[in-house]
């Protein structure tokens, strides 16, 4: 009887004990998410490229044939419009909201042209644009964002060293701006 009644407590305790670690190691793990780390790479709406080797937010681009930028948003107030143009072989967009959730994502494959050409606004911001659309959006595909902070993931391709000039032109001349007066 000894030994069950050992055996409970032990489990009882080691579970506590497990617990209390983890509640007070939260707040180290709470500030490394995807949305903080790329949030700390700079200013909104910029793309920023990322290297072989970890930067000061933890970001590395560890894919030797894929190059990689990734952009901050805010639509708050105003949306924001995401363009690149270039000759790589290939692109791919990935959107998402603050928690890392996946929003909206595409390819040069199911781009107008080859060109990328996004503008990123909220269901408001959206309804306004689509009543009186400006000419610059007239190529452009709207995508509705659900909620107002996020971030941006722009790939492309690099399978040999020839291509890196152009992937790394591609993904320095991306835009990550704001678009009009939202």
């Amino acid at each position: 009887m000894f030994k069950f009644v050992f055996t409970i407590l032990t489990g009882l305790f080691g579970a506590a004990l497990l617990h209390i670690v983890i509640i007070l190691s939260l707040p180290h793990f709470s500030d490394r998410d995807a949305y903080t780390r790329v949030s700390d790479e700079g200013d909104e709406n910029h793309f920023y490229m990322l290297d072989d080797k970890d930067d000061d937010a933890g970001l590395s681009n560890t894919d030797p044939y894929i190059r990689t930028a990734v952009c901050a948003y805010d639509i708050e107030d105003k949306p924001v419009h995401l363009t690149a143009k270039g000759k790589v072989p290939f692109w791919s967009l990935a959107v998402y909201d603050a928690a890392s959730n996946e929003v909206f994502s595409m390819s040069d494959r199911t781009s107008v042209g080859g060109a990328l050409d996004v503008l990123l606004a909220s269901t408001v911001q959206l309804t306004g644009i689509r009543k009186a659309l400006p000419p610059a959006l007239a190529q452009s595909i709207l995508v509705e964002a659900p909620h107002a902070q996020g971030y941006v993931v722009l790939r492309t391709m690099a399978p040999q060293a020839s291509f890196n000039n152009a992937a790394r032109e591609f993904l320095s001349e991306a835009g990550c701006d704001e678009f009009g007066d939202g």
